[in-house]
């Protein structure tokens, strides 16, 4: 297969949030990005951000033809979006491939929906930890950056789908700084696709949420704020505190603190969480919740 073919599998993705949605703020009422066609049915997958709380979905194929989907699904845990056209595609699906199997160095093809191909390397994969609650334990980082990423689809040299973009960040190295992108490994989509399938979410409990944006600073996990009327900005937390301890377990990174406060029970848990506050120590109770509870569940349009 030649991998420039992959294109003829993209289709732009464009969806419309209302004002009150609960990530309207944070996402946007308007957003667009990629998504890459995983069965001939017109089943779509791509990067769950742009379609969370979605009142319309639009799929623009290759040449120029709008489609209208339905958000079928978004997982919490891996980030990735499910999308089905509700009209004919007639693109061909991509075959998932094996992304356990890539190595730093392979050259990859990065293609978004708009018909831009970036080949590009696997410059590193290993844990990631997002602000947003979120966190891989082996993420895909790909260089040089593509400039339309969300939803985008790496593809091998054999022309399997190995990842969708989800992130640009800065890669500093030897002095010097380079855009690199994020990729959600797709080895993480088939041990849940039937589940997103048939229920819209994975048949597990869901993990318990608190709703605070932090980041690692100076090896402190510091809160950089707190989703309005979510778990932690009712229990108190708030911009600048530094989070030191989760039921009694000291924190020694971002991902570490993701995983003390998913240990500590089901979602709807009380979280004692240490907290250091303009060189004061403040205990909070943190009730944790289910995040998808937030959420507007989309509608078939």
């Amino acid at each position: 297969m030649d991998v420039h073919s992959v294109k003829h599998s993209m289709v732009a993705v464009r969806t419309s949030i209302s004002d009150d949605a609960f990530t309207a703020r944070s996402l946007g009422t308007v957003r667009e990005g990629s998504g890459v066609v995983i069965r001939d049915d017109g089943l779509v997958l791509t990067i769950g951000y742009l379609i969370t709380e979605a009142d319309e979905v639009w799929l623009t194929r290759p040449d120029g033809t709008v489609i209208p989907g339905h958000a079928l699904a978004y997982d919490q845990e891996t980030g990735l979006g499910l999308i089905q056209a509700l009209g004919a595609l007639d693109c061909p699906a991509l075959t998932l491939g094996d992304a356990s199997k890539t190595r730093v160095g392979d050259p990859v093809v990065f293609a978004d929906g708009f018909g831009r191909l970036v080949e590009t390397k696997i410059v590193a994969k290993r844990e990631f930890a997002g602000y947003w609650e979120y966190l891989l334990d082996e993420a895909i980082f790909v260089s040089p950056a593509h400039p339309s990423w969300g939803g985008a689809a790496i593809v091998g040299q054999d022309g399997k789908l190995l990842g969708i973009g989800s992130l640009k960040l800065v890669m500093s190295r030897n002095g010097e700084s380079s855009d690199i992108n994020m990729i959600v490994p797709i080895n993480l989509l088939p041990p849940i696709l039937d589940d997103l399938l048939t229920l819209g979410r994975v048949n597990k409990p869901p993990r318990p949420w608190l709703g605070a944006f932090a980041a690692e600073s100076n090896g402190d996990v510091v809160v950089m704020s707190v989703a309005a009327d979510g778990p932690a900005a009712q229990a108190g937390l708030r911009g600048g505190d530094v989070i030191a301890e989760v039921r009694d377990g000291e924190i020694s990174s971002l991902a570490d603190f993701y995983r003390k406060v998913w240990k500590s029970g089901r979602a709807g848990s009380e979280i004692p969480v240490r907290v250091l506050r303009d060189g004061r120590e403040v205990w909070l109770r943190v009730r944790s919740g289910d995040r998808d509870e937030f959420l507007k569940k989309p509608q078939l349009q």
